[in-house]
């Protein structure tokens, strides 16, 4: 009766350390109302361009670049470390195997003897298990656990953050390679002004200073080519970079074009508010809430420690001196035993162990309040970057048109001698810098809307990234 009492203590004991763990409670919030839903298409944005050089370079790096391929890597790792931790659930088995020869001394005074040398063999199995009263070893399994989800939406936080690099360096070399084209077609006007100039001069009718004008203004475009010509080559470097190309190709990049900065989609409209799953969509705020799950799972692994331990050993095999008899019925040996240990001096440690595993908890919960904050601030910057980038695209078209006008307002002016021509170079310096301003505005027009759908976790899937988890 006195084992069947003790089992049913341990029983008990094992069931209501089974029913201690609880849910992990997140920091109360004071979240904004959700008002809007996200844009439709959010799985892979980058196809919304329309551009298949685009999307071709987006997948290239999703597939290759060594920031994500680091990040799987450190999945791999964590699900590893799970598997450790659920390998702790588990009795287990060794085959053990020995040979022992040694020498009794002679010189002692109790003596037992000849023979003095002796030999041993011994072969066997050795079963161990730690029987899982307070939750330790399961803690740790959670533990275990919430750190891979966590890692899993690191790895998907890089790679949202890399889609959206890679799109917006390449908005980047197609506005460096419109300016540098509106650029080289300004100076190939220069240089018929130039000519124009001096025709002008030879007959008489420009003066030196005319002439020396048109030559400086010239000069003057010529000077921005070589500079915008370093920043498509090294835009393209970064690219290849990004998409994770050979040394060689970063060295000697070549990458491909598709549509134009004047022909891309400017994108949907958002509607205003916020999107009522923006938490659910936030990788990084998915990754704070398993940091914070893990952290509660190691309190509950390090508090478990104070209370004792129970280990059930078994072994069965066979010793001899001989190895012919090592099999056979009278070599055979076996053993049963259980261990209990409870910690005494130690119990200090134990409590460090715990406060420290609290600590790590306070920190987990802050970092989350953080990751939410940043979340709806990202939001509500890209909202605003992309209300205020179309507003300032649309006012530098007017410019542009304006400014094309009074351009040729000024041709006619000098042509019939009303006014000389530095009215024109001023017109023409003046229409050249709105130009390269509204490929500015459009590059950033496309930017800001690469920012929103990154502030609104596109390119994710929870569903899929939950599931996962649990392989």
């Amino acid at each position: 009766m006195k084992p069947l009492r003790t089992l049913a203590a341990l029983a008990v004991a094992s069931l209501l350390a089974a029913c201690a763990t609880t849910e992990t409670a997140k920091p109360a919030l004071d979240l904004p109302a959700a008002t809007g839903q996200a844009p439709a298409g959010l799985d892979r944005w980058w196809t919304l361009f329309n551009d298949p050089q685009l999307t071709a370079l987006i997948e290239e790096a999703l597939a290759n670049n060594l920031d994500l391929r680091a990040a799987v890597a450190r999945i791999d790792e964590a699900r590893a470390n799970l598997r450790l931790a659920r390998s702790a659930l588990f009795p287990s088995l060794d085959v053990t195997a020995s040979s022992n020869r040694s020498k009794r001394s002679e010189a002692t005074e109790l003596r037992q003897g000849p023979p003095f040398t002796s030999t041993t063999h011994n072969l066997g199995l050795a079963a161990a298990y730690e029987v899982d009263l307070w939750g330790k070893l399961r803690s740790g399994r959670d533990a275990a656990d919430a750190s891979l989800l966590a890692t899993r939406f690191d790895a998907q936080t890089v790679r949202i953050a890399l889609a959206a690099q890679a799109a917006t360096t390449y908005f980047s070399l197609r506005a460096f390679d419109a300016e540098l084209a509106l650029t080289r077609a300004t100076l190939a006007t220069r240089d018929e002004n130039v000519r124009l100039q001096q025709r002008r001069r030879e007959a008489g009718v420009a003066s030196e200073f005319e002439f020396a004008q048109a030559e400086a203004e010239r000069a003057a475009v010529a000077a921005v080519v070589p500079p915008l010509e370093r920043a498509v080559a090294q835009t393209e470097a970064a690219l290849a970079l990004l998409a994770g190309r050979s040394a060689r190709a970063v060295f000697a990049p070549q990458v491909a074009r598709g549509v134009d900065l004047e022909k891309f989609d400017p994108g949907p409209d958002v509607p205003p508010g916020l999107p009522s799953d923006l938490l659910e969509r936030r990788p990084d705020v998915r990754r704070a809430e398993a940091a914070l799950v893990a952290a509660d799972a190691r309190i509950a692994e390090a508090r478990a420690q104070y209370f004792p331990s129970l280990t059930l050993t078994a072994s069965f095999g066979g010793e001899s001196a001989e190895l012919s008899d090592l099999l056979k019925s009278p070599a055979r040996i076996w053993s049963i035993a259980a261990g209990l240990v409870q910690p005494i001096i130690g119990i200090h440690r134990i409590g460090a162990q715990v406060d420290a595993a609290a600590a790590r908890r306070e920190q987990a919960a802050l970092g989350y309040q953080q990751a939410v904050q940043a979340a709806f601030r990202d939001v509500h910057d890209a909202l605003v970057a992309q209300r205020g980038a179309r507003a300032a695209l649309a006012a530098q078209e007017e410019r542009r048109a304006k400014l094309a006008e009074a351009l040729r307002l000024a041709e006619l002016r000098h042509r019939a001698g009303y006014s000389s021509f530095l009215e024109v170079l001023d017109a023409q310096r003046g229409l050249l810098a709105a130009e390269r301003e509204r490929i500015a505005a459009l590059r950033d027009r496309q930017a800001a809307l690469v920012d929103l759908y990154k502030a609104l976790g596109g390119g994710w899937s929870p569903e899929t990234l939950a599931a996962g988890s649990r392989n």
